[in-house]
């Protein structure tokens, strides 16, 4: 018998397991309490007290766990944020950096200059082990600490309000007869993916190009076939959007793609590079524009084992049908296709309607300073140009057409041309010639089934029931075009220069027309500034003189 002392466990809980037996108010429970208390001389409080902390969870930790017990804790977390942010510092694109080990070292041996002063640490104070687990304990350690923030998605309210556009090199490769072959590198064109997506709908646009790399004009060759109305049953993506969405890439940084796009009234958002928003990767895709080149990839360039497109023509007439089926598959949220979704969500204006591709070429310049020479004329890869008189010996501005060769000329505010080849051979800016066919080493189909198997080409050029994936034509409200007219080309700049035109038009001074005559030209002259609407009238009114040609007519 114990006296003055604790219950033994053992008795603890056979006392624990009578009462247990019993209902909670029976009357039996106070006498065995009693006895307890009278068996060990102990209080009724310290029986049940016992009695309660019986049940009660026990930790398997110091009480101490988590803190320090070298150096007080204020100070440990000070050296673990000097060690974090010489990891941080220390970083590179590889995602080297010190280790624990040579950050303690910099700290005992030379010390950490910091806004507060020099922090030093005595020698044999801090252990890597020790640092490493309260850096990971407290947060400190290098991947939480260079951890993106988590991702925000978007999505335009409307159609064309953001269209996002990528490049992805194909699966295939190559084609056999590409379109063209540079004979000045090595090797043949690359066949690149070119796709755009709007972002509300999710309707996509994809062409195949033979490439070199992401070179401007093939990106913007792209985005007007993308833009141009499509000749198919049903509604295809098309019009202007507001806002393209793209990659940091060639074609974002070149000055031709921007002037183009601005004259389109397009706004171009690139990525951000990473690392220049703080810890944020401002480049991070959301699949919008990846989702459907990896199901071309993976649902249309897998038949290309069966049968594979010998042109560029044919393999972008094989792919507009494919992407004419993903069109009419359903939303990602929505209970309808997507280009239903596109058709339905578009603005109350319409669409932007996209201009000819003679006014696009017009839009797709290249700058060059250049001196013209004393006889006014410039000379370019053996041809020659000649620009007005006035600017010769000048430091002018050419603007080079990047799909045609005609010249525009700009001195201060003002702009002179279209001027073309004059005299010499005419330029040729890419030389063409076919292409031989390699030969291709083929494998030895193993077993019987590798030899037979073969899928019918109707899987890719069209089958006969083709009118499931079609829909009736709707009839898409749009905008006219507004061409911007930025060299000039369709209107004079002010009356000076319209009158100036009317006297080459004529070929002799204003002055020596008869008063009617000055009386009409002055007219129409205060009436329009358009090219045409002047040419017209001028000839009607006098049509006893010869006109010169539209090639000799200069473009004031």
């Amino acid at each position: 018998m114990k006296r003055g002392g604790g219950i033994p466990a053992e008795a603890l809980l056979d006392l624990r397991r009578r009462l247990d037996q019993l209902p909670p108010r029976h009357p039996e429970r106070k006498s065995i309490i009693e006895g307890a208390i009278q068996f060990y001389g102990l209080s009724r409080a310290s029986v049940y007290r016992a009695l309660q902390g019986q049940l009660r969870p026990q930790g398997v930790r110091r009480a101490d766990h988590g803190a320090p017990r070298k150096i007080p804790r204020g100070e440990m977390v000070r050296y673990c944020e000097i060690i974090a942010a010489l990891k941080i510092r220390t970083s590179n694109k590889k995602g080297r950096h010190v280790s624990t080990a040579r950050a303690i070292e910099l700290l005992e041996t030379t010390g950490v200059e910091t806004p507060q002063g020099l922090v030093q640490v005595p020698k044999s104070l801090l252990n890597k082990v020790t640092v490493n687990r309260y850096l990971r304990l407290w947060g400190y350690d290098h991947t939480r600490m260079t951890r993106a923030p988590a991702a925000v998605r978007f999505e335009a309210k409307s159609s064309n309000a953001l269209w996002q556009f990528d490049i992805s090199p194909s699966d295939l490769k190559e084609i056999e007869q590409p379109t063209w072959i540079d004979p000045h590198r090595k090797g043949t064109p690359t066949l690149m993916l070119f796709s755009v997506v709007d972002d509300r709908s999710g309707a996509s646009y994809q062409e195949y190009r033979c490439v070199y790399g992401e070179d401007v004009e093939s990106g913007l060759r792209f985005l007007f076939n993308a833009m141009a109305p499509k000749d198919r049953d049903g509604p295809a993506l098309q019009g202007i959007p507001e806002t393209l969405y793209l990659d940091n890439g060639p074609i974002a940084k070149s000055g031709i793609f921007a002037t183009v796009m601005e004259r389109l009234g397009v706004l171009v958002m690139p990525h951000m590079p990473a690392g220049s928003d703080g810890r944020r990767t401002t480049a991070r895709s959301k699949g919008k524009v990846e989702r459907p080149f990896r199901t071309v990839k993976e649902a249309h360039e897998t038949l290309y084992h069966f049968h594979k497109p010998t042109t560029e023509a044919e393999a972008n007439s094989w792919l507009a049908r494919f992407i004419d089926r993903y069109n009419a598959q359903p939303h990602r949220r929505e209970p309808h296709s997507r280009i239903e979704d596109w058709v339905k969500n578009l603005p109350d204006a319409g669409i932007r309607q996209m201009c000819s591709w003679e006014r696009f070429c017009t839009f797709a310049r290249e700058p060059e300073t250049r001196k013209v020479a004393g006889d006014a004329r410039i000379q370019v890869g053996g041809a020659f140009y000649e620009v007005d008189p006035d600017l010769a010996g000048e430091s002018v501005t050419l603007w080079w057409g990047l799909f045609d060769n005609e010249l525009f000329v700009e001195f201060g505010t003002k702009r002179f041309g279209p001027y073309k080849p004059s005299g010499g051979p005419i330029p040729l800016h890419r030389y063409r010639k076919p292409r031989k066919t390699a030969s291709q080493k083929r494998a030895d189909r193993i077993g019987t089934l590798a030899e037979n198997i073969s899928v019918p080409k109707a899987a890719l050029t069209g089958m006969e029931d083709d009118e499931l994936f079609h829909e009736n034509v709707v009839q898409l409200h749009s905008q006219p075009f507004v061409d911007p007219d930025p060299y000039g080309q369709l209107a004079y700049s002010n009356r000076l220069d319209a009158l100036k035109g009317i006297s080459e038009m004529l070929q002799k001074p204003l002055s020596r027309l008869s008063q009617d005559d000055l009386a009409f030209v002055n007219a129409l002259v205060e009436r329009t500034l358009d090219k045409a609407l002047i040419k017209n009238d001028i000839s009607a009114r006098f049509s006893f003189v010869r006109l010169r040609s539209s090639k000799e007519i200069p473009e004031c």
